[in-house]
């Protein structure tokens, strides 16, 4: 692994090192209390001392761990430290690795982009087609699609020359006040969804995008380093077309609403079916902006909530948290629960 690399990654554990930190003193005594005319001086006093004590250490614990990230023989992640080998990828901690039930769900899985010489079976197209056209009509107009659009792939399959980091970004509320903007830029891709914004809430959710994940429907102007990845869900979407658009595979959204949500809910979230997407085809994935605020709301953090306890619609919105949690506990993502 180059320097330049390690280094980066190094600065990707201190960030979060910092977060993590900065999430327990907020919630704990140590937190700063609000001000009021009760307020005594030497009250502040001491917890900003301890405030800035908690920044001290972990800054102290990012300055002695970072040998170890430039030795080679050594595995430094957010959950272990250990020899580094793994023949999947050249991360510290390569997502493939460990986990029968996990590897087993990720070589089970389709291809997750639709191939420029699309074979899905006539039993994946009967799930996923909502209307009229059959599966002659879906071929042909797949075929029309391919002859406009340009050839995008990304590269699916690990490398062990390779250590793709990837950040998913949701657009739930608890990221109002995470200040994880910094921390997500660090990140080789960022995929975000539908129209969620950057401008304006960049202390937040960070500036950079590579790939946004959406329906047509959703569509919004992108600029030139940004990949569409389009999830179709009717044979209409296949005729809107714009560049650099990569399209998700119909076979593996069916795998996903039926292997990885048990077929829980209408259909998969966008959220979702782009962490999916990310398991496939990132070796570190952290997540963020997934789940309800700290009061329990599933608003976005770019709109203002108008009702309180607002749900997920059609989409197994608690099922598809508790999965992702999972995922988590099982050290397979980073999950940021935010503020």
């Amino acid at each position: 692994m180059s320097p330049r690399l390690l280094l980066k990654r190094w600065i990707v554990f201190c960030c979060r090192l910092l977060c993590n930190i900065v999430y327990i003193l907020r919630f704990t005594h140590l937190n700063v209390s609000p001000l009021t005319k009760s307020t005594d001086c030497s009250s502040l006093k001491m917890n900003y001392r301890q405030k800035k004590s908690g920044v001290l250490i972990s800054l102290l614990l990012c300055i002695a761990v970072m040998p170890m990230f430039f030795s080679p023989s050594w595995n430094l992640s957010v959950y272990s430290f250990g020899p580094w080998k793994s023949s999947f990828c050249s991360c510290l901690k390569c997502i493939r690795d460990g986990d029968p039930w996990f590897r087993e769900q990720i070589d089970a899985s389709p291809e997750p982009f639709l191939p420029r010489k699309h074979s899905i079976s006539e039993n994946d197209f009967l799930w996923w087609k909502q209307e009229k056209y059959d599966f002659a009509f879906f071929n042909a107009t797949v075929d029309k699609v391919f002859e406009m659009l340009p050839i995008i792939s990304e590269d699916v399959e690990p490398r062990p020359d390779r250590c793709r980091i990837c950040a998913v970004v949701g657009n739930s509320g608890n990221l109002n006040g995470s200040r994880y903007g910094p921390l997500i830029d660090l990140h080789d891709f960022v995929i975000r969804m539908n129209y969620g914004p950057t401008r304006g809430f960049e202390v937040d959710v960070g500036t950079k995008t590579t790939h946004r994940v959406m329906y047509p429907e959703t569509a919004s102007l992108l600029d030139h380093t940004t990949h569409l990845v389009f999830f179709p869900f009717k044979m209409e979407d296949f005729l809107w077309l714009l560049e650099n658009v990569m399209i998700l595979n119909p076979a593996f959204m069916k795998h996903v609403h039926q292997v990885w949500l048990l077929k829980k809910g209408a259909y998969p979230s966008t959220g979702f079916m782009a962490l999916a997407l990310s398991l496939m085809i990132c070796d570190e994935v952290s997540v963020f902006g997934f789940g309800a605020d700290s009061n329990g709301n599933w608003g976005h953090y770019f709109e203002e909530i108008k009702e309180q306890n607002f749900g997920t619609g059609y989409h197994p919105g608690t099922y598809e948290y508790n999965l992702i949690q999972q995922l988590h506990k099982i050290q397979k993502i980073t999950l940021y629960k935010g503020h």
